[in-house]
């Protein structure tokens, strides 16, 4: 992949001044960037003291938004317009995670993924579709994209851990009840909260959960 479209975005090398032993990356939302996802950094950094975190800017730019990326454009809003959506970005990260997977000498068992709004769209769609098993997957405020083709596009079954806040006006509350069910029904290990009085954010409960989350798969993975 060349640097016209390889993915490129702000990183923190682990607390410990160690040589990293996991990988977190953080996918952002729509009209967002990776500056503004490294915020949940600080939050995560002490349980994670060898943990090198990675923010990728989205690889287009966002209409309307200084600053700002989208994974892909939302002028199409259904079902269909996500999965085409997913499915074009999807390379990118995937060669995003197996270029500094392979850099720091990690395992597939020690990456894990974050992802917020539309950057959930996009790790939900990845990890399940890796030959090799993520170490886990956090999910804020985001949808299963494409639920029929996962169904027989799943290779391996990370755990999951998805945060939905119930006030959100953005991505309904409703999608991670069904998200749920979908994954659920391919076996997998899914754990959800749902935020009370929350929009289209990440509170303070949703961080520590998120955290503990990461930390508890990180550590049993090695």
């Amino acid at each position: 992949m060349n640097d016209l479209t390889r993915l490129k975005g702000p990183m923190a090398a682990p607390a410990s001044g160690r040589a990293p032993q996991s990988l977190v990356i953080l996918l952002h939302g729509y009209g967002s960037n990776g500056d503004d996802l490294m915020g949940l950094v600080p939050h995560w950094r002490a349980s994670l003291p060898d943990t090198v975190f990675m923010a990728p800017n989205a690889p287009e730019i966002c209409p309307g938004a200084p600053g700002g990326y989208q994974w892909w454009s939302l002028s199409d809003l259904g079902r269909e317009g996500r999965a085409a959506g997913v499915r074009r970005a999807a390379p990118l990260v995937n060669a995003f995670i197996d270029m500094h997977r392979t850099a720091y000498d990690l395992p597939n068992s020690k990456v894990a993924l974050v992802g917020f709004s539309q950057g959930t769209m996009m790790a939900l769609h990845v990890g399940p579709r890796r030959s090799e098993t993520l170490a886990g997957i956090v999910g804020y405020s985001g949808m299963l994209a494409d639920a029929e083709a996962l169904q027989t596009e799943v290779k391996t079954k990370p755990p999951l851990l998805l945060i939905h806040g119930d006030a959100d006006p953005m991505v309904p509350f409703v999608a991670m009840g069904q998200a749920e069910v979908e994954f659920k029904a391919m076996g997998f290990e899914i754990s959800t909260h749902a935020a009370r009085r929350l929009g289209h954010s990440i509170d303070e409960g949703g961080l520590r959960l998120g955290g503990d989350f990461l930390a508890r798969q990180l550590h049993r993975a090695g």
